[in-house]
């Protein structure tokens, strides 16, 4: 599952971004609303420190109730399950009815 997930999430652009202001209000809000859409998705993080990009990861999954499927560099990969996605909507439906892997 694991595999096929990062395999999806390989051709994905980010959809959200965490900046200066790190994991904010109006971040989460916008992580769950892409999480509920799309299920799997990339955040990307701006930040020049590892530890700071791992700890600002953390606390978006820890506030989102997602899975962090992958961290390379300064993006992300998150994943929730959403037992009632809009298949036009959902990277993995959609990923599904293309013929993909």
């Amino acid at each position: 599952m694991l595999r096929r997930l990062r395999g999806i999430a390989h051709h994905l652009n980010p959809v959200v971004s965490i900046g200066d202001a790190g994991v904010s209000a109006a971040v989460i809000a916008e992580t769950q609303r892409a999480l509920t859409d799309h299920e799997l998705i990339k955040v990307k993080i701006h930040s020049e420190s590892r530890e700071s990009r791992q700890a600002l990861a953390a606390e978006l999954v820890e506030h989102c109730g997602a899975e962090k499927i992958q961290s390379i560099g300064k993006v992300l990969v998150l994943y929730r399950a959403n037992p009632k996605a809009n298949p036009e909507l959902s990277n993995l439906a959609r990923h599904d009815t293309k013929g993909g892997r």
